[in-house]
């Protein structure tokens, strides 16, 4: 199965990144908009280039429902994180640039980082979606309110706390959309394709996914911050995703105290490398949209 899972996730990562640095440039073609306001989507739809992406994000979401299928969300999430890389890769082509020392030792740190992550915490899962002893209300609690605090901050506050704000809530929403879609692709894989429509789970992915998607439409359209709120992103959607694995779907990692410390020096290598990816990317964007005018 992780022969199915893995090369998807990476595939559909691929896709993901390719949308993120086309989106993040038809972002700030159209006139900034409030927080969660749909007009901005009326603005983008006009845009030929952003409708392209759309076509990215969706078979990227395919492959991540394929993925998902298969192997662990404790396993697919963390492998989206090879989205960021993707994303610096196209920037670069769309700048009309190679590949740099700054992008390889980037993408060295994330590929490194995430290999012994993965290796360290030998995720597991038995793809029986939610679990009967499972309580989902301490979680979904917490992250509610705190989607909900982000988009009051980023309504209130201007700058550098509305970027951020929206980014931990875009990350959260993503993540929780990622657990939902783990939910459904299995109940496709074991009952087919009418199954998910007898269920709750696919309507609150309907409802949560677009909001996510608008979400991340509003932090891209901000000209300055843009790295470090991609980079919230990037870690946030599959922290979220492994929690809700962990304690939502019965799935398992290794906590020893040796693993424990061995995963989180490798997050840091991680994090570092989206940071590197993140920060170049956004310079090779603004390098690519100053050679259109």
């Amino acid at each position: 199965m992780l022969a199915v899972a893995v090369p998807a996730a990476v595939l559909g990562a691929a896709g993901f990144g390719l949308a993120s640095a086309v989106q993040q440039r038809a972002t700030k073609q159209v006139p900034t908009s409030r927080t969660l306001d749909p007009r901005l989507l009326w603005d983008l739809v006009r845009k030929p280039i952003w409708l392209l992406s759309i076509g990215t994000v969706l078979a990227g979401l395919s492959l991540q429902v394929v993925a998902l299928a298969f192997g662990p969300l404790i396993l697919v999430q963390p492998l989206l994180v090879t989205s960021v890389l993707f994303a610096a890769v196209f920037a670069a082509g769309m700048a009309h640039r190679r590949l740099d020392r700054v992008l390889v030792l980037g993408a060295l740190a994330v590929i490194a980082g995430l290999a012994a992550f993965l290796l360290l915490a030998r995720p597991v899962g038995e793809g029986t979606g939610f679990t009967g002893g499972s309580d989902v209300r301490p979680l979904a609690a917490v992250l509610a309110v705190l989607v909900v605090i982000c988009v009051l901050t980023a309504h209130r506050f201007p700058g550098e706390i509305r970027v951020l704000a929206l980014a931990m809530a875009t990350g959260v929403l993503y993540g929780v959309t990622a657990g939902l879609i783990k939910v459904v692709a299995e109940q496709i894989r074991v009952g087919g394709l009418v199954e998910p429509f007898t269920h709750a789970t696919l309507y609150v992915v309907c409802a949560l996914g677009p909001v996510g998607f608008l979400l991340s439409q509003n932090t891209f359209q901000q000209g300055r911050f843009i790295s470090p709120a991609l980079a919230v992103i990037t870690a946030v959607d599959p922290l979220v995703g492994m929690a809700i694995g962990v304690s939502w779907l019965g799935e398992r990692i290794v906590v020893t105290p040796l693993a424990v410390t061995g995963q989180v020096l490798a997050a840091i290598v991680l994090m570092a490398g989206i940071w590197v990816l993140t920060h170049r990317g956004e310079h090779l964007r603004r390098v690519a949209e100053a050679r259109s005018g």
